[in-house]
């Protein structure tokens, strides 16, 4: 099967019932894949069973799994469902975050501990599991974010959290190349999703928009075809962070 050919591969996205993570999923059902997508809570549980019924629609076979990934044994369960499923797994993708935007100094422990799980433990053991199982000449993209290039306050822990995912994206790529294995992260710049616009004042809003060469909030439907791009035709972009976010950074 050529690489560039979705149809029949089994995709693994975490995260993957709405905003991007529902964008990815419907797009690859669109071109044939087979679809493992986990959601974290009840409160997202309507957006998943959505997103399953429209993949379902477009002939997908598909799954859901529910569970919190800073738990790891989640992570390897939802692995091991998905091989059952299905047989094996082709392609992971991790679209997992949460942001805080907080001064350093009145950051609390417990806000530090859990950004550090979400952002950075979640991302370290799902790009682990996938190298233990995804089948060779598999590929793994995790979303990261464009502030790792910016110089500003207030993100300590969410751009904090994020920057390792650059280093665990270069020793996967080093470690799993063996097997034809590409490990890659996309960075996008602030996304037009309720995901951004929680933690920020219409002032902050506006600048954001400003800041960006080509105007405006990054849009998903901009970011789902350069990861599609990763897992396919962009297989030997390997070991790279891709900042895609309009300008808005320098990388």
């Amino acid at each position: 099967m050529a690489r560039n050919d979705l149809n029949g591969k089994v995709i693994l996205i975490a995260g993957g019932a709405k905003n991007l993570g529902g964008l990815l999923s419907r797009n690859f059902a669109e071109k044939g894949a087979k679809l493992a997508i986990h959601y974290n809570s009840e409160s997202t549980k309507a957006d998943a069973e959505k997103t399953l019924a429209d993949v379902q629609a477009l002939g997908a076979s598909a799954f859901l799994f529910q569970a919190d990934l800073t738990d790891v044994k989640n992570i390897t369960r939802f692995f091991d469902e998905a091989v059952t499923t299905f047989g094996g797994v082709d392609i992971a993708v991790n679209t997992v975050g949460k942001v805080l935007k907080k001064p350093f100094d009145l950051t609390s422990e417990a806000e530090y501990d859990s950004m550090s799980d979400i952002n950075s433990k979640v991302a370290y053991f799902f790009i682990q599991e996938a190298g233990k199982k995804l089948n060779a000449d598999g590929k793994i993209c995790t979303i990261v974010t464009s502030l790792l290039a910016a110089f500003t306050g207030y993100y300590s822990t969410y751009a904090g959290m994020k920057a390792p995912v650059e280093h665990f994206t270069r020793a996967g790529a080093k470690e799993f190349g063996v097997r034809g294995i590409s490990v890659s992260a996309v960075a996008p710049g602030p996304m037009d999703t309720p995901f951004f616009y929680g933690q920020e004042s219409d002032d902050a809003v506006a600048y954001h928009k400003a800041a960006s060469a080509l105007g405006g909030l990054t849009n998903i439907n901009d970011i789902a075809p350069l990861v599609e791009f990763l897992v396919t035709d962009g297989w030997w972009i390997t070991g790279q962070t891709i900042f895609a976010n309009g300008g808005y950074t320098t990388r």
